[in-house]
């Protein structure tokens, strides 16, 4: 595919999703990183420098970073790369902790539509933040703790012909220890040990279900990685990537945008229908003089390509996707397009698209819903119709997509690093 060190990247690729157990872990893991390489990390309560720089912010579970160039003046518009970063899982309710048949329990609900039953017998793990009564917010993670126990075929005789079907309340709330004292251990106060705080001072989580099992590759010349999150780690961490090498003389401001929520509809403050972004360019823009028109006129020059997963083509139900466009894994990241714009996909950003992947020397494939199955949306129309950028669907093929534990091609995750990265060179 022409894309160079797919090896190191897949292992840089490994190691952030490894740290970014939640949403608020990817935002802090991206944020650490980037000023690891000399960005300076700014807050939303202060007054923001206006000159030259590579800046990060990070909201809640949301982060977004940019490199405004020497020569950034009013107009000067911006390219952006937009992502998420939370995934399909579970989230620990309030009161969250109780007990049955002798077992402690962890009372969960369902975060976004995860495939339910690639969540069972898996050892699982927690993380997020707490909130304790001085306003502060703490990142948990544990190591393997959880799981959610399928019942036995012994007793569930027809589940290999009829099915397996799973209630929502009643068969997925996980184990996490035995009971001894007849009362339910305290799920929180577990976590807050873990974080060194003290369980009173805790009133408020969110915290979500993960897999604790490490990221893996495998198949014949280790072409296949095994992981939770690529929808939508792969994209975020493509766009971190790109971002540390976009140059810092372009004609352009480069932004990587990473959204929480997105998953649920994306209507929160740190979701791509909220305030975020339009917050963030207005104070770049405000810092650079620019008024209402020339923020018009930088947003007119301006790109937006939005990368989350799309689907390769299952080998055992091809009948599930389009007869004519069949994007394989191993073709190269995917331009997504669909007619009714839950893509925002249009023949300008098509052009734009292959442009970036022409640069950077990697292939890239079309994906298309079948007419009988309508596809999903992403944040692509959601940015595009609340700012009025320019904007292009595109991602990574996936396999087991919403799976606890989802399949790409390694060289395919490489390549849209590399096709970002060079759009963020202005190709």
């Amino acid at each position: 595919m022409g894309t160079p060190d797919v090896d190191a990247y897949i292992e840089d690729f490994t190691a952030f999703v490894t740290a970014s157990p939640s949403s608020y872990h990817a935002a802090e893991e991206v944020a650490r990183r980037l000023q690891e390489e000399g960005f300076e990390r700014l807050d939303e309560r202060d007054a923001w420098p206006s000159g030259a720089g590579r800046r990060v912010v990070v909201r809640d579970g949301a982060v977004i970073a940019w490199v405004q160039p020497d020569g950034a003046q009013a107009t000067t518009p911006f390219r952006i790369l937009g992502a998420h970063t939370d995934s399909p899982s579970f989230k620990l309710k309030p009161n969250p902790s109780s007990a049955a048949a002798g077992l402690s329990q962890a009372n969960v609900e369902v975060y976004g539509g995860p495939l339910l039953n690639s969540w069972l017998d898996r050892e699982l793990r927690l993380a997020g933040r707490l909130a304790t009564r001085d306003g502060a917010t703490h990142l948990v993670a544990t190591g393997p703790l959880l799981r959610i126990p399928q019942l036995a075929v012994h007793l569930d005789r027809g589940v290999n012909s009829d099915g397996l079907t799973l209630d929502k309340q009643r068969h997925v709330q996980p184990i996490w220890g035995v009971e001894t004292s007849g009362e339910p251990t305290d799920v929180v106060a577990h976590l807050a040990a873990l974080a060194g705080i003290d369980p009173e001072e805790v009133v408020g989580h969110d915290v979500h279900v993960a897999d604790s099992a490490a990221p893996a590759r495998f198949g014949r010349g280790d072409v296949f990685l095994a992981s939770g999150r690529m929808d939508n780690l792969t994209s975020v961490h493509a766009g971190l990537t790109a971002l540390l090498g976009a140059p810092d003389d372009a004609e352009h401001v480069s932004v990587l945008a990473a959204f929480d929520h997105e998953e649920l509809g994306s209507e929160s403050r740190s979701g791509a229908s909220g305030p975020f972004l339009a917050d963030v360019l207005a104070r770049i823009g405000a810092g650079l003089g620019a008024g209402v028109e020339d923020r018009r006129r930088a947003f007119a020059a301006s790109w937006h390509v939005s990368s989350d997963a799309g689907h390769a083509v299952h080998p055992n139900y091809p009948e599930r996707h389009d007869p004519v466009n069949r994007p394989v894994l191993g073709g190269g990241p995917l331009l997504k397009l669909n007619a009714n714009q839950r893509y925002a996909t249009d023949a300008a950003g098509s052009a734009l698209w292959a442009a970036a992947c022409l640069a950077a020397g990697v292939p890239t494939q079309q994906f298309v819903s079948n007419n009988a199955i309508p596809c999903g949306s992403t944040i692509g129309p959601l940015t595009a119709t609340r700012l009025g950028i320019r904007t292009v669907d595109v991602g990574p093929p996936l396999l087991s997509m919403h799976s606890a534990r989802e399949l790409a091609h390694v060289e395919d995750l490489a390549a849209l690093g590399a096709a970002i990265g060079a759009y963020f060179r202005g190709a």
